[in-house]
C-alpha cells in the first residue's frame, strides 16, 4: 500500500500542475469554442483515455525507454504536434457551416469521430512521457509493494483530477459559445478562434513539447 505521505504529497503536486491551463486545457477550449461542450467533454473523456494507455505503458517500462531516447520522444512530440495543426485546420475551415449547425440542433461534430481524435492526441503527449517517467516514480515506495501498481494507482488519482479540471474548462468555454451563438457573425468568429488556438497549441507543442 502506498503511504499516506506520499499519497497526499502527489495530491498536491497533481492540483497544482493541472489547474494551471496548459496547451491540453487549450486543446478542450478550442473544442467547445469551435464544437460545443458535448464535443468538449468527449475530448476531455478521449484525450484521457488516450493519457491511460501512456500511463499503462509507462508503468511497464516503456516510457523509461522513450524518455531516454531524444529521438523516439521527437518524434511522438512531432507527430501530435502535426495532427494537432490538421486539426486545427480542419476546424477553422469548418467555421462557416457552425450557423447551420447551430440553428439545426445538429451536432457539429460526430461523437465517434471527437472521441477518436482526441485519443490519438493523447497518445501523442510527450510530457504525458515525461510525467509519468520521471516524476511518478518519485512518489512510489518500493519497500510497500509492486512499484508498477502503485504507478498505475497514482497515474488514475492525476488522470481523475485532470478530468475533473478540464471538464470545467469545457463547461464554462462552452457556455461562452452559446453567447456568441446569438449572432452568426460572432459565432463564425469563435469558431475560426477555436481552430487558430489548436493551430497555434500544435505550433506550441512542436518548439516546447510541453502538454498538460
Amino acid at each position: 500500500m502506498i503511504p499516506a505521505a506520499n499519497v497526499l504529497a502527489f495530491l498536491v503536486a497533481s492540483i497544482v500542475i493541472v489547474i494551471i491551463p496548459g496547451p491540453g486545457v487549450l486543446f478542450v477550449i478550442g473544442r467547445a469554442l469551435t464544437y460545443g461542450r458535448r464535443a468538449a467533454l468527449l475530448s476531455v473523456l478521449g484525450h484521457s483515455l488516450g493519457v491511460l494507455v501512456i500511463l499503462g505503458l509507462v508503468a511497464a517500462g516503456l516510457g523509461t525507454i522513450l524518455a531516454a531516447s531524444a529521438v523516439a520522444l521527437a518524434v511522438v512530440k512531432f507527430a501530435g504536434a502535426l495532427y494537432l495543426i490538421y486539426l486545427g485546420i480542419q476546424a477553422f475551415r469548418e467555421r462557416r457551416s457552425l450557423r447551420e449547425v447551430f440553428e439545426s440542433k445538429v451536432e457539429p461534430m460526430n461523437q465517434r469521430r471527437a472521441m477518436r481524435q482526441a485519443v490519438l492526441v493523447g497518445l501523442t503527449n510527450p510530457k504525458a512521457i515525461i510525467f509519468f517517467s520521471a516524476v511518478l516514480p518519485q512518489f512510489v515506495a518500493p519497500e510497500s509493494g509492486a512499484v508498477p501498481l502503485q504507478m498505475l494507482v497514482l497515474g488514475v488519482v492525476f488522470l481523475t483530477i485532470a478530468v475533473v479540471s478540464d471538464s470545467v474548462y469545457a463547461l464554462l468555454a462552452g457556455t461562452a459559445r452559446d453567447w456568441f451563438a446569438r449572432s452568426p457573425k460572432r459565432l463564425e468568429a469563435v469558431g475560426g478562434a477555436g481552430g487558430v488556438m489548436i493551430i497555434g497549441l500544435g505550433a506550441s507543442v512542436a518548439v516546447s513539447g510541453s502538454t498538460n
